[in-house]
C-alpha cells in the first residue's frame, strides 16, 4: 500500500434490498479486494486512521484521527452502476453537523468520485486522489455512516466547495447493517444531475474533530 501525507485543506482544494444483495452475491459482481490497489492518504498534523485489509474484508480503528483509503476505478468498472456492501461500528463518534467544517466527523463513509467521459478518458491507475477531486467538473457522492440527520439525509459536503455532497445512510451511533445504493439515482438526488463516468472510490473514517474512537469494519462490498 502506498501511503502518502498532504495538508487536509490541499487535499480538497487539489482536489429490494435483499435482492439486489442475492444478485451481487452471484458471480456477476464479486466481493471487492483491499489488495495493493488500494493506496492510503494521510494529512499532516492529523494522526491517521487505520485500516487493516483482511481480503474482503478492511477493518477500521481511528483514535482522533481521520484519512483516507482509496483505488482509481479501473475500465471495465466503469459501467456501474449499484452498490452493496455490509458494514459494522462498534465505537461510535457522537452526532455531529456534516455541513460544517470541523464537526463533520463520521464513522464510515464511502466516496465515488464522478468525470465527464473526456476527463475520465484520461484517468488510470497513476492518477493521485488530489487531481481526482481536484478536477473542476467532478462530483463526489458520500455515503456516510455518521452525522446528526436522519437516514436519507443530504448535505453539501463543506471541504468541496459544492462538488461534494454526503447522503446519510446511518446516523451516528453503533450497530451493523447491509446496504444497497444506486448511484445514479443518489448522483441525481445529491446534485440535481445525471452522473458522469465513476473513476475513483475511497473509504474514510473521521474522528479527529471530536476526539473520538471509532471501532469499524465494512466487508463484501460488490459494484454492479
Amino acid at each position: 500500500m502506498d501511503q502518502r501525507g498532504i495538508g487536509r485543506r490541499g487535499f480538497t482544494a487539489g482536489i429490494g434490498a435483499a435482492a439486489l444483495w442475492g444478485r451481487a452475491a452471484g458471480a456477476a459482481a464479486a466481493a471487492e479486494v483491499f489488495d495493493d490497489r488500494w493506496r492510503h492518504l494521510v494529512f499532516r498534523r492529523i494522526p491517521p486512521t487505520e485500516f487493516r485489509p483482511e481480503g474482503t474484508r478492511l477493518i477500521v480503528r481511528s483514535e482522533r484521527g481521520a484519512s483516507v483509503f482509496w483505488r482509481v476505478l479501473g475500465a471495465a468498472e466503469r459501467g456501474v452502476a449499484r452498490a452493496a456492501w455490509r458494514w459494522s461500528v462498534a465505537r461510535s463518534v457522537p452526532p455531529s453537523d456534516l455541513g460544517r467544517r470541523g464537526g463533520d466527523d463520521r464513522n464510515l463513509a464511502l466516496y465515488w468520485v464522478f468525470v465527464d467521459a473526456r476527463a475520465a478518458a484520461r484517468v488510470d491507475e497513476g492518477t493521485d486522489i488530489s487531481d481526482l477531486l481536484g478536477r473542476r467538473g467532478a462530483r463526489i457522492l458520500i455515503h456516510v455512516w455518521g452525522g446528526d440527520g436522519p437516514r436519507g439525509a443530504v448535505t453539501s459536503n463543506p471541504w468541496f466547495r459544492g462538488r461534494g455532497a454526503n447522503l446519510v445512510l446511518r446516523p451516528a451511533g453503533t450497530g451493523a447493517f447491509a446496504e444497497t445504493v444506486d448511484l445514479a439515482a443518489d448522483h441525481r438526488r445529491a446534485f440535481g444531475e445525471d452522473p458522469g463516468v465513476p473513476v475513483g472510490l475511497a473509504v474514510s473514517a473521521d474522528g479527529d474533530d471530536t476526539g473520538a474512537t471509532i471501532e469499524a469494519m465494512i466487508e463484501d462490498l460488490r459494484l454492479e
